[in-house]
């Protein structure tokens, strides 16, 4: 997916020899996390809004030199580290720099969210299934044959959690009903952990639970 053309450059870069008067304004009239800072237009570190309470305006970047964070991308950056970027350090904007380590401008994550929603993952129509298995047992081929073998289309598949040796992952799948797909993950041992609500299994399990309720009041 390209992203590029999604690069800004309205929005400033940071001298570390300025004064933080400028730096105070941009973050109290934007809600940016993050702006960048240069030495001599070479790119130092990004300066964090979670500072502005220590910040005077008359005081200089350079006494917050040590408190800079040096995170960036470059043009090449494919589309999800860009992503991975943002989450890893919580911020909503990202410098992207070139081989010189100049700042070009930066990647936007409400503008890089949307060109992700514009995707087919989003855009086309399907079903959403959550499904569970152990980090050492899954592989995306697997998952790939399950869907298809239901004659159903595989539109996306992303790990969307991983915690104590157990993945989750989302996939968006092409057909209206994933009852057969969800039953093929369940002979191959994935859970479910969410799906569609004509899941047949699920349904039958209430009506079971409803069948003893019933006869455990008689």
């Amino acid at each position: 997916m390209y992203i590029q053309d999604q690069i800004v450059t309205n929005v400033p870069i940071f001298e570390v020899s300025e004064t933080l008067k400028d730096v105070i304004k941009f973050f109290e009239e934007t809600t940016f996390s993050h702006v960048a800072v240069t030495e001599n237009g070479v790119y130092l570190g990004m300066l964090s809004e979670n500072d502005l309470a220590c910040f005077e305006p008359g005081k200089t970047v350079e006494e917050f030199r040590y408190e800079l964070e040096s995170f960036f991308v470059v043009k090449e950056t494919a589309w999800l580290d860009v992503l991975e970027m943002f989450s890893r350090n919580g911020s909503n904007i990202l410098p992207v720099l070139d081989e010189n380590q100049i700042v070009l401008g930066y990647y936007n994550l409400e503008d890089i969210v949307s060109v992700f929603i514009d995707t087919p993952f989003f855009k086309e129509p399907g079903a959403i299934l959550v499904v569970s298995t152990g980090i050492k047992d899954y592989s995306f081929s697997e998952i790939a044959q399950i869907v298809e073998s239901n004659n159903a289309r595989l539109l996306g598949a992303f790990i969307t959690d991983s915690e104590n040796d157990v993945v989750q992952i989302t996939l968006k799948i092409g057909t209206q009903s994933l009852n057969e797909v969800t039953q093929t993950f369940r002979r191959y041992n994935y859970s479910i952990i969410f799906g569609n609500s004509d899941d047949q299994f699920l349904e039958d399990l209430k009506q079971r639970s409803d069948y003893l309720e019933k006869y455990l009041n008689v």
